[in-house]
């Protein structure tokens, strides 16, 4: 007998990657966990093992370190049979450009956009050992516009989706099937939920559970969707931001954002 699949989840201390992890858990999926040191993660996986009798493997690291990122997915394929990855870490953040650091800049594009596309590419021969595969990348509601006072990351996550599609369509004949999810706002922390609160009705108006957003990203991403918008204001908001020119959604949407610098950390 073949041993059993495991999921990969990236960022899978916190936020929507801890409700994804909970409830592949809960569905009885194996689970390959990739977090930062220091997150309690092991913690989590003990946790799970106990309360679910799944196997769960951790491995805590920078997705950002190019060194340590190559050395443990050759240590994950060799070792670990993966029949679904997560692409779940990101960051983000609201600052004015001219004010935010070339560290910080290239942190966003390491891990958004190298990280989800290195990982992808090492786990794709090995997804396609299985009869039926799956890939969830986790773009955002941003991908749909250029922001202001964002700039990078709603570039970040517009390059997600087209990378998920791209692959989509070049590995349609496969069994492996790539969904892209654009969660809106999500209150992981209290950073988050200030920017959120401080766009009053217009933030919280695509406002879901975390564990909302992952229920419908799983349940869909299984059933081969495509493009996943959680809720139904998203779909709403999403609809309305293709009827307007660019130029008249990106101050709309500037506008807003803008809002939220005051609570930036110093």
């Amino acid at each position: 007998m073949p041993p059993s699949p495991y999921t990969v989840i990236t960022g899978a201390s916190a936020g929507l990657g801890k409700e994804f992890t909970i409830q592949c858990a809960r569905a009885g999926m194996n689970l390959i966990l990739i977090a930062l040191p220091g997150t309690y993660t092991k913690e989590l996986a003990n946790s799970l093992i106990s309360t679910f009798g799944i196997a769960v493997e951790v491995f805590e690291f920078d997705l950002t370190d190019s060194a340590q990122l190559k050395k443990q997915l050759e240590h994950i394929v060799a070792h670990f049979p993966v029949n679904f990855l997560i692409n779940n870490a990101g960051t983000g953040g609201t600052s004015a450009i001219r004010e935010t650091s070339t560290e910080r800049i290239d942190q966003i594009i390491q891990l958004n956009v190298r990280s989800t596309v290195m990982i992808t590419h090492q786990l794709i021969p090995h997804l396609l050992k299985h009869e039926r595969s799956y890939i969830m990348n986790i773009s955002s509601m941003a991908a749909f516009t250029p922001i202001a006072f964002k700039t990078v990351y709603p570039a970040s996550k517009a390059f997600i989706a087209s990378f998920s599609h791209g692959l989509r369509e070049e590995l349609s004949s496969t069994g492996l099937s790539i969904s892209v999810v654009h969660p809106g706002p999500i209150m992981t922390n209290s950073n988050t939920s200030r920017r959120v609160i401080s766009q009053g009705m217009k933030g919280k108006m695509g406002l879901l559970p975390t564990s909302a957003i992952a229920s419908i990203a799983l349940r869909k991403t299984l059933a081969g969707y495509p493009t996943i918008i959680p809720g139904l204001m998203n779909k709403l908001n999403h609809l309305l931001m293709t009827l307007l020119p660019l130029e008249l959604k990106l101050k709309i949407v500037s506008r807003e954002v803008r809002k939220e610098m005051q609570y930036q950390p110093s």
